[in-house]
């Protein structure tokens, strides 16, 4: 593992993000009057990039953009963050991904994705671009991008004896195929409802239903937001991770900073729980101010 060229290779996706600031979230047919707006580069892929490249990792990505200003800001950024970005292409047809979000005053969010190039990521080509980056100790993937771009990538990092981690949001069902080749799957409340069979309102409800639902050769980590998060090693008992408080500046993106990090933490060889735990506190520090710098 020693002389892979990067800790961690993220394939997923990247958005540039329209930020819009406002007292509440409309309802249908209802205007509001925001406060401000700004752009942020963004989608879950770039996001956790450069919170692993922030947590200290050596990171490259795959990934697709278009041969458009939003393209150019978004690849600049990545390597603003320190991330290796020749394995992002331009598609000459298809424009770059995007997202509208709208933030309330208490940090909450709600957003629209239009994943433009981010679907037209060629399967066929992902362990080409692991080769040619060199490989990494870990995979990191999302569920921005298509299931068979996360397949390919999977594979390739598995032939190569690197760790798969899968945060698998947004929520959407998963092959089976894909799941064997995860060692780590990352999942929010919402996302892990399908998952362990019910409602997850908090921590004891989260290591309740993990319990069980134990799986050798699998771990997995529900990430509850200001609750904090719930790990359970492959086939062990859960264990609860309580939350770091801190004021709210904003939530957008606190998934994607845990997720990153803990990719980081895994690739230096830190144990799982001591990774989570890292994970958790770079999230506290994103949601109370502390994010990466981003384009804007």
């Amino acid at each position: 593992m020693s002389a892979q060229r990067f800790d961690v290779i993220v394939c997923g996706s990247l958005h540039l993000d329209i930020m819009v600031y406002a007292p509440l979230l409309p309802r249908a047919d209802e205007t509001v009057a925001g406060t401000r707006w700004e752009q942020r580069c963004g989608g879950k892929g770039g996001n956790q990039a450069a919170a692993a490249a922030k947590a200290g990792a050596r990171v490259a990505m795959i990934a697709r953009i278009g041969a458009d200003e939003f393209g150019a800001r978004l690849r600049a950024n990545l390597e603003a963050a320190g991330v290796d970005a020749r394995a992002v292409l331009v598609d000459a047809e298809a424009g770059s991904g995007m997202s509208a979000a709208i933030v309330r005053e208490d940090g909450d969010y709600a957003a629209v994705i239009v994943s433009g190039a981010n679907l037209r990521i060629d399967p066929a080509a992902v362990a080409g671009k692991w080769r040619m980056l060199g490989g990494a100790r870990a995979l990191l993937l999302q569920n921005e991008i298509p299931e068979p771009v996360n397949l390919a990538a999977a594979r390739a990092a598995r032939a190569a004896g690197a760790l798969v981690v899968l945060n698998a949001a947004p929520a959407r069902p998963i092959s089976s195929d894909l799941v064997d080749l995860v060692d780590v799957l990352v999942v929010n409340r919402l996302e892990a409802e399908p998952i362990v069979g019910g409602a997850v309102a908090n921590r004891a409800d989260a290591a309740a239903a993990l319990r069980k639902r134990r799986r050798p050769g699998r771990a997995i980590i529900v990430t509850l937001g200001g609750e904090g998060a719930v790990v359970q090693q492959s086939g062990g008992e859960p264990v609860e991770i309580a939350p770091r408080p801190v004021e709210v500046a904003s939530t957008h993106g606190a998934g994607d900073c845990f997720a990153g990090a803990l990719a980081a933490a895994l690739a230096r060889g830190d144990a799982l729980l001591d990774a989570a735990k890292a994970a958790n506190d770079a999230a506290a520090d994103h949601v109370a101010g502390g994010a990466p710098a981003r384009a804007s």
